[in-house]
């Protein structure tokens, strides 16, 4: 596979991480994710879905990110200027035409 198209998180376990760096990152994922959660819900509030849909796509999005993000540096998550795109799509298609925006998204990403 070539390097450079390796998601870091997998180069990082090869190479292998000093406990001192793995314990400030699992640090650092907590207070992200202290502060993620509420606003994931927030955000769906706000989108006009419910709450624990917001919970879902953060975990799933956040681990996803994790996983397969380019750089270990990158920030990534949403955004307050989705909320009037996204809260737009859900009141004319409901939450399956939101499904399908979203892979249509990511398709041309």
């Amino acid at each position: 596979m070539n390097p450079d198209l390796t998601p870091k998180l997998f180069s990082l376990w090869r190479a292998g991480i000093p406990r001192e760096q793995l314990r400030k990152d699992v640090v650092s994922g907590v207070v992200v994710g202290i502060v993620a959660l509420p606003l994931a819900i927030a955000f769906a509030i706000a989108s006009g879905v419910p709450p624990d849909k917001g919970l879902v796509t953060a975990i799933v999005a956040g681990s996803f990110i994790s996983a397969f993000g380019g750089s270990r540096v990158q920030i990534a998550g949403p955004t307050g200027a989705f909320i009037v795109i996204v809260y737009g799509i859900v009141q004319q298609h409901g939450i399956e035409g939101l499904i399908v925006a979203t892979f249509m998204a990511g398709a041309m990403l």
